[in-house]
């Protein structure tokens, strides 16, 4: 019996994003909603997603020297309180662990947050002459926020996933070197895997990650306007360190606390990328990151269907032959117009159509996802044709994603232009004193806040003042609404 279409995206992007996420995330199966409020099931359509950016990041960490291990998940009450403005930062979001069966331990503990300090303990064992250093430690894991905003899947959820570097260098210069390293591992990731652009800079003191000594981000304009934070790198100075008594003994025998740092990406990204990328009819997947890149649907009569099978297992094999990766879809009982639905919905970037006019003639029919431009093609060519294509999607992607990028910031210098402009739902870039005091005034203003400041400053005018209060400007600052 032929299936009836019941697939289709009910709401436009433009008119309810809210809700034209959420059937996204249900209509192309990246994700469940489970029993525990604020946390989600990945299903293996965005798992692979995530798999794909850890392997290329994972590649990338371990090219310039970062091993990986891994630290418990439960970490005692009295670590995490060793560091009094990282515990600050993190008490209201920390889920505890007090009992085990029906016995109350005698000590909490925390469902991991960050990892700073259960890592720390250890690193203060480890790490006794300048030998020792640097060391260079990430993990892949889980952690629990317990964030009282609305949850949306991957974009805000009580559990996520991420990496975590933690870093330690004999010197503040050898430390916040590493800051550019890192930030360009993630903004390559993002860039020409993820093709999403970002604004990167340094963090507000209000903003910065609790314990840091500054955080330098990268932030994203989603296509509501509203930014959001991804990968980020915080660079710690001897927060962490005196306090953990991570300390070595130099050259000259002298003890020394060291430098470091801490960075992550997580499965926020996911969210980031489904909100770029995709369109009224469904989730669009960049090439680099689908793990199927091209969809074989055949158009099946009684009389041809073994040659059109014999045909496209010819085509998957050719396609894979060339690194293609490719899903050949010979499921009976659903008709071709159904399935030509469920692959857009779910954002596989080329789809191969293959009837009997088409075998006759030597050719397929190819459809790109980002354009849904339709186009005939000889047997022959399609392999090379296809690499091709799939390289047009990534890059076509990116331009669309830097457009948006482009469009949505806005240079002001004064408060009336910024509030007119952010209720235009546009980014500002302005020239800002960097007062917590300013700050928290125009947010309760406007509801937006700072977001960061370019790593390399545009020149201030003589006597500069602050768009919102009039004092000395210090800085050029983005700032906007977010999630």
């Amino acid at each position: 019996m032929t299936k009836k279409n019941t697939l289709g995206i009910t709401v436009k992007k433009d008119k309810d994003f809210s809700e034209w996420y959420t059937q996204i995330i249900q209509k192309a199966d990246l994700a469940d909603y489970s029993s525990v409020s604020g946390c989600i099931v990945y299903k293996p359509n965005s798992y692979s997603i995530w798999e794909k950016i850890k392997e290329i990041t994972d590649k990338k960490f371990k090219a310039v020297g970062i091993k990986n291990a891994y630290f418990p998940l439960f970490i005692p009450e009295s670590l995490l309180q060793k560091e009094a403005k990282h515990i600050e930062g993190f008490a209201p979001e920390v889920a505890w662990v007090t009992h085990a069966g029906s016995s109350k331990l005698n000590e909490r503990l925390a469902v991991r947050p960050t990892s700073e300090t259960i890592m720390y303990d250890s690193y203060s064992k480890w790490i006794r002459s300048y030998n020792d250093l640097p060391l260079r430690i990430n993990q892949w894991n889980n952690v629990v926020r317990w964030e009282f905003k609305h949850p949306t899947p991957f974009l805000r959820g009580r559990e996520f996933l991420w990496n975590e570097g933690h870093t330690c260098f004999a010197t503040k210069e050898e430390a916040e070197a590493e800051g550019k390293e890192i930030i360009d591992i993630y903004d390559d990731v993002c860039k020409n895997y993820l093709a999403m652009p970002s604004l990167i800079g340094k963090k507000s003191e209000k903003e910065k990650f609790a314990g840091a000594v500054y955080t330098i981000s990268m932030e994203f304009i989603m296509p509501n306007s509203k930014s959001i934070q991804g990968p980020d790198f915080h660079h710690d100075g001897q927060n962490f360190s005196k306090p953990f008594e991570i300390s070595y003994t130099d050259k000259e025998g002298n003890k020394q606390y060291v430098w470091q740092n801490t960075w992550a990406i997580s499965t926020r990204m996911l969210g980031v990328l489904i909100a770029m990328h995709s369109d009224d009819k469904g989730l669009i997947l960049p090439p680099k990151v689908a793990s199927t890149q091209a969809v074989i649907i055949p158009i099946f009569f009684s009389d041809t269907k073994a040659k059109i099978t014999k045909e496209a297992q010819k085509i998957k094999d050719r396609l894979q032959k060339t690194g293609i990766s490719v899903h050949f879809d010979d499921r009976e009982g659903y008709s071709p117009g159904w399935k030509f639905n469920e692959w857009e919905i779910k954002g596989i970037p080329v789809r191969i159509e293959l009837g009997p006019r088409d075998l006759e003639k030597n050719e397929v029919v190819i459809v790109r996802r980002d354009t849904n431009e339709k186009q005939t093609l000889p047997l022959s060519a399609l392999a090379k044709e296809v690499e091709l294509i799939l390289g047009q999607i990534q890059d076509n992607l990116y331009g669309r994603a830097e457009e948006l990028l482009k469009k949505s910031v806005i240079q002001v210098d004064n408060l009336k232009e910024a509030k007119e402009q952010l209720n235009l739902q546009k980014i500002i870039f302005s020239p800002w004193c960097g007062d917590t005091g300013c700050e928290d005034k125009f947010k309760e203003m406007t509801g937006a806040k700072s977001l960061n400041s370019p790593l390399e400053q545009p020149k201030l005018k003589k006597d500069q003042k602050c768009f919102a209060c009039k004092e000395k400007a210090k800085y050029w600052f983005y700032l906007g609404k977010s999630y």
